[in-house]
């Protein structure tokens, strides 16, 4: 009779699913006054819930206010851990589905109280008439990946549509030394000679709801992201040292790199840090060669809409830990992520390098946020001056940046210039190589025109076409340059022809 009754009917409906759920719903409403349910009865009442409850439709009882109550009380207020977590499981699924629960669940005051149940080892529970040794064991039953993530979730939860005070958990509950625990228990799970698995498995799941507890709560209450500092060398090293998943923007990694935005990653406000724990002294560049692995394999695996929802955060992380690198580290992350001198055999964007997938990436018109995001990137790693931007991106692909941004374009931004300035080879000569400034290829590098050479009326038409975009260009403000035609004229290297008809003038011709 019993394991008839331990089996929820998942193909129930309509109204026979409705009485069910309204019957059960009833029975453990009245087991928190009377307590006449058995442990095991009472546990497989809320499983039954758990696979009722998974569909709004027909489960209405579970989502009012005593359904709330009900699921809440035997959640944090009965002695077994067991019947604690079965109505965990059912009291997050319920604030999942339903947004307007989740407030009930705020104004029955148990915020606090899941605060508390989230620190490590915290029986979290009525511990009335339990003798001694039992509350021992149930205390280190307790520390497990179970009570972190339905705990993490419920609190994540509320971080939407409730008036939830996280400042009052922080302050009264010590809310962020509990995840800031949680957070350091799961990074000595890795061991620096080598990388967990990327398996998905209870520890991955409960680590993953803590980590988005911290981004929401760090955005929602941006004075309080020092209070999560101490997390940050803990997220680098499961990071470090996590295997990097296929595709590689999937749990955990994701969370890992979101819940760095709000961060302190210079550790300016807090000064917790001796030395910041983002350049290790055992290997300064680790962790920046770390998030530009990702974003490498990132660009290749994903298409580009798929990469500007989920690998802008990781853009905004990179941008965030290259402003107070050391210098060594800045160089490293430049050499990684510009275009170096042998790229410019060919037009920039043209190879299969990371820097080259990049700077195709901030043209797409399918990826408008990654795209600004490249941009500014590329514009940091040249030292937020604008000859160098272009100098290293090509004006191509920079000019768009500097004009939506008011940046001044440099007089001498279509001019020529030269590679390798400061390289020789062997013999003393030097190694400079004149660049052309709109695509990045080097001049000796492009494909030489071999059609039949421009007649005099096709020159004059490309004069007119250039002369009217120069004064176009000129007309904006936005950069200072001479047209071409205009300067010739001014410098006497113009030469005006005489028309058939004009045999009789003599020619004007340039010096």
């Amino acid at each position: 009779m019993f394991a008839k009754m331990v089996s929820a009917n998942p193909g129930l409906e309509g109204e026979a699913k409705l009485e069910e759920v309204t019957n059960l719903m009833n029975k453990l409403k009245i087991d928190l006054k009377e307590k006449n349910l058995l442990p095991p009865q009472r546990n497989a009442m809320l499983e039954q819930l758990k696979v009722y409850g998974r569909q709004v439709e027909n489960a209405d009882p579970i989502f009012t206010d005593s359904g709330v109550e009900t699921l809440t009380r035997h959640s944090f207020d009965g002695n077994s851990l067991t019947t604690s977590r079965e109505a965990l499981r059912c009291l997050a699924n319920t604030l999942f589905l339903d947004a307007k629960t989740r407030q009930i669940f705020v104004d029955l005051g148990y915020a606090g109280k899941a605060a508390e149940r989230l620190k490590v080892g915290h029986q979290g529970l009525s511990i009335h008439g339990i003798a001694k040794k039992r509350y021992n064991n149930i205390r280190s039953q307790n520390d497990n990946r179970d009570d972190e993530f339905l705990i993490s979730r419920i609190l994540f939860l509320t971080t939407y549509d409730t008036n939830v005070d996280f400042e009052m958990l922080i302050d009264e509950h010590s809310l962020a030394d509990s995840i800031n625990s949680h957070v350091a228990r799961h990074s000595k799970q890795y061991s620096r000679g080598g990388r967990k698995s990327p398996r998905v498995n209870h520890d991955e799941l409960a680590l993953s709801e803590t980590l988005k507890l911290i981004f929401n709560i760090t955005h929602f209450y941006p004075g309080r992201a020092a209070a999560f500092t101490k997390s940050i060398p803990h997220i680098f090293k499961i990071l470090s040292r996590h295997k990097i998943p296929t595709p590689p923007l999937q749990a955990p990694v994701c969370y890992l790199i979101n819940a760095l935005i709000n961060l302190d990653l210079e550790d300016k406000n807090s000064q917790q840090f001796g030395v910041n724990p983002i350049f290790p002294k055992f290997d300064q560049k680790t962790n920046a060669e770390r998030l530009i692995d990702i974003l490498d394999i990132s660009v290749i695996r994903y298409r580009d809409e798929e990469l500007d929802q989920q690998a802008a955060p990781l853009m905004t992380v990179i941008r965030k830990i290259y402003e107070p690198a050391p210098e060594s580290v800045k160089r490293y992350m430049r050499w990684l992520l510009l275009p170096s001198d042998d790229e410019r055999n060919r037009p920039l964007g043209k190879s299969n390098t990371l820097s080259s997938r990049l700077l195709k990436l901030s043209s797409s018109p399918m990826a408008p946020t990654i795209r600004e995001n490249i941009s500014a990137l590329m514009f940091e790693l040249s030292d937020k001056d604008a000859t160098s931007f272009v100098q290293n991106v090509g004006y191509g692909f920079a000019s768009g940046f500097l004009m939506s941004h008011n940046v001044p374009i440099p007089s001498n931004a279509l001019e020529a210039w030269s590679t390798n300035g400061s390289h020789e080879h062997e013999d003393g000569q030097s190694n400079d190589r004149p660049v052309n400034p709109i695509t990045g290829q080097r001049l000796d590098m492009e494909p030489k025109d071999t059609g039949p050479e421009m007649t005099e009326e096709e020159k004059e038409k490309e004069a007119e076409k250039l002369f009217v975009l120069f004064e176009r260009l000129k007309k904006t403000g936005v950069v200072d340059v001479k047209n071409p035609v205009e300067e010739a004229v001014q410098s006497g290297r113009f030469e005006e022809l005489p028309s058939d008809d004009d045999d009789e003038i003599p020619e004007r011709r340039r010096s």
